[in-house]
């Protein structure tokens, strides 16, 4: 008797048509925890068994936690070659081909991307008073990001009005000089490439592309994806339910139409949910029908699903809560139900995770928090707000003194209008003189030179000069005890990041590329022995035991902008709706939906929570209207000292 091949074992109804389509273009619609990692594997399994060269197989994805993941699961497959398949990000891939066709070097640019803060010192420098002050050309750039990413034109930049053309000749003449890039320029400048020569190699290396999570690409990341799949097979797995990243200006609407624009399309949809307990799975369904743009398409447990333990609580405040919480979470670690690594924590701002964070150290819980971009956001004009930022750039230097976005940063940090005047001057001397900042800044500092409102930069230069001269020798643990000390509270989630590496041999260079790389495209580790505490975004493609979704109240969940058109008001809110959907469809057991009902409103300023008007220190907050989408299957909520008492423990310590 002849035995089944690899990738056919174990399938059945959609897995196995999704494995042997053949030369149709494949579009899976795949709810939360419905296997399409599974079925997109079994699609590469076969291919492999069939005989099919893995180089002529691309996998992408949106995170590197996606592609890691992925990555993880082609070693699993057991097959002969799944190791040697490509699987990799969007903009990974994108950087790669650019580089090999030394794309980068003939147009003389850098891939060196711009962090959040970094913009915050080029918008300084490139704003005048015919493109306004500081907001307005923020503005601006995200206009350009928008047409980019929607691809409203051919030419990165689309500039029609004279303004907006002088505007992009500014700001691309600030990266040419500072060699850096904006993130967003990446994809358009590899579509550009792509459009512009059809000769290119790179057309031709790939014949099977499966894309996963195609609802989180925007529309210059797809159309990049059809012109290499151009009489290629291509397979797109995706659900928009879980389209949560309209701030990338994500195009969902690319996985619901796929049909209707990619002719001959073989449609799949994976509906039964492997993952998340009944109880969940019915929560879920009454959530995401509230929402009027989305295909009607609800996801089914399976029969053998546990039935799983959901509970709404509030609190008296937002420290009752997190020590509520962790008490909680310590519960079901001390009963053995879950371990520290398989909880998730998931918080609307990163103090409400840090406040859970610090409650589970006093319990002795491991914990760790993975709000690792906004450790680096803040005013970088306020020296007490700007620590981590200094930190990090002091870091940028150690691994090349020459970095121009690094030193234009330092010499600006601690003024309030970020030494703008004074690094234009250094940066025309430059341009007329050909010499490089770092040069400039040593002739200053020597007096061979003088240059108008330099005073403070030299002064911040110097201080520059005494921190490499301090560091430069410094390896390991002790660089990053230097450069991030370990009592400092705004450079725990950074430490946290260092820990990753491993040993104790690495030395700046190193350093700064894992950080930027984890800073910029962050990667979740998945098997650990702790709680993970972050963001309910950074939450999509991972599982837990127990998920707490912390923080329900109205303004953080959801949190809608203000003033906004009713109908953009609209797509915000269901998009939040999708987010919070995404959130509650993490665990594999027990969830937990928490709110507070007051918070210091010095707090809530801070987290630009929404609190109800007033002259008192502390103001009050109700719970999410989320709650009530969840449907008539939702329990009733506890006030937190009630369930604590249910749960056997009466009290937080």
């Amino acid at each position: 008797m002849n035995q089944k091949p690899h990738w056919i074992q174990g399938l059945d109804g959609p897995a196995r048509r999704i494995a042997e389509t053949q030369d149709s273009p494949l579009c899976v619609l795949a709810g939360p925890g419905t296997g399409k990692t599974f079925s997109m594997m079994r699609r590469v399994a076969r291919l492999l068994e069939e005989g099919i060269f893995p180089g002529q197989i691309l996998v992408c994805t949106f995170t590197r936690t996606a592609a890691t993941d992925l990555k993880k699961s082609l070693r699993e497959l057991q097959v002969q070659g799944a190791s040697e398949v490509n699987a990799t990000t969007i903009h990974a891939f994108c950087f790669g081909f650019l580089s090999s066709a030394r794309v980068m070097e003939i147009t003389q640019r850098v891939p060196r991307p711009l962090l959040s803060y970094e913009i915050r010192f080029m918008l300084e420098d490139i704003r005048d008073n015919e493109y306004g002050a500081v907001r307005a050309c923020e503005a601006r750039l995200r206009a350009f990001d928008a047409a980019w990413a929607r691809l409203q034109s051919e030419e990165p930049g689309w500039p029609l009005d004279p303004i907006d053309k002088q505007f992009h000749a500014t700001l691309m003449s600030w990266l040419r000089f500072h060699k850096a890039m904006l993130i967003g320029e990446l994809v358009p400048q590899a579509l550009q490439f792509l459009r512009n020569n059809p000769e290119s190699d790179i057309k031709t290396i790939f014949n099977f592309i499966l894309v996963d999570e195609y609802q989180d690409l925007n529309r210059a990341d797809q159309v990049l994806i059809d012109i290499l799949a151009e009489g290629k097979s291509l397979t797109v797995i995706g659900d928009e339910n879980q389209s949560i990243y309209s701030f990338r200006f994500a195009h969902p609407d690319g996985v619901t139409q796929f049909e209707a624009t990619h002719p001959g399309t073989h449609e799949e949809d994976l509906t039964d949910c492997y993952r998340c307990p009944k109880s969940v799975v019915d929560l879920a369904n009454a959530l995401i029908v509230h929402n009027n743009e989305r295909v009607d398409r609800s996801i089914k447990p399976r029969p053998e699903n546990l039935t799983g333990d959901v509970q709404i609580v509030q609190w008296p405040s937002v420290y009752d809560e997190a020590k509520g919480i962790a008490q909680l979470i310590k519960n079901e670690i001390v009963r053995g139900v879950v371990e520290p690594g398989k909880v998730l924590v998931l918080a609307p701002r990163r103090l409400l995770g840090a406040l859970v964070r610090e409650a589970l150290h006093r319990l002795d819980i491991p914990a760790h928090s993975f709000f690792h971009q906004e450790e680096l956001d803040g005013k970088p004009s306020e020296l007490d707000e700007s620590q981590a930022q200094q930190a990090f750039t002091l870091l940028t230097l150690l691994a090349n003194r020459e970095d121009c976005v690094a030193l234009r940063c330092w010499c600006g940090f601690g003024s309030a209008s970020l030494n703008h005047t004074g690094w234009n001057s250094i940066r025309n001397h430059c341009e007329q003189t050909g010499e490089q900042p770092y040069q400039v800044l040593e002739s200053l500092t020597k007096d061979r030179i003088k240059l108008p409102y330099t005073t403070s930069i030299i002064q911040r230069f110097r201080l520059l000069q005494q921190a490499l001269q301090r560091q430069a020798n410094l390896t390991g643990t002790r660089l990053v005890d230097a450069i991030f000390p370990d009592m400092a509270e705004w450079a725990v989630s950074l430490r946290s990041m260092c820990r990753a590496i491993g040993g104790d041999k690495f030395d700046a260079k190193i350093l700064y590329e894992h950080l930027r790389t984890n800073i910029t495209q962050p990667e979740l580790p998945t098997d650990v022995d702790y709680v993970r505490i972050m963001s309910l975004h950074k939450s999509k493609g991972l599982s837990a035991d127990m998920v707490a979704v912390v923080g329900c109240v109205e303004g953080l969940v959801p949190h809608i902008e203000d003033n906004l058109p009713s109908a953009q008001e609209l797509r915000q809110l269901e998009e939040q709706r999708r987010l919070f959907y995404v959130a509650i469809t993490r665990t594999r057991n027990i969830l937990i939906i928490s709110s507070f009902t007051q918070i210091q409103r010095r707090e809530a300023f801070k987290i630009r929570a929404k609190v109800t008007r007033g002259v008192k220190t502390h103001a009050s907050t109700i719970m999410s209207r989320f709650i009530t989408d969840l449907g008539s299957t939702c329990p009733r909520a506890n006030r937190g000292a009630q369930l604590l008492k249910i749960k056997g423990e009466g009290k937080t310590k």
